[in-house]
């Protein structure tokens, strides 16, 4: 199965919900944050850096729970700048 390459936009979502997720993690660390959300650090690691830039829902939801975060933030934070 060949995945259909990511748009600019998608790029640009993906690097601000890393940013989001950083800023939120503050000095906790990733492996506990992590921990928390019920992921391993890697994918968070991945998400934090832009190289997972389309997380799932759930894993998205997850790490906004383990962080504080509510949904309406996330989206907020990280929907497609308007044009």
């Amino acid at each position: 199965m060949v995945r259909t390459p990511l748009t600019p936009e998608e790029r640009e979502r993906g690097e601000r919900l890393g940013q989001l997720l950083r800023e939120a993690r503050g000095e906790r660390s990733m492996v506990e944050v992590a921990a928390s959300a019920g992921l391993s650090a890697e994918t968070l690691r991945k998400i934090e850096t832009g190289r997972a830039p389309t997380p799932a829902f759930f894993t998205v939801a997850a790490l906004a729970g383990a962080l504080g975060l509510s949904l309406d933030e996330v989206l907020a934070r990280c929907a497609p700048l308007p044009a």
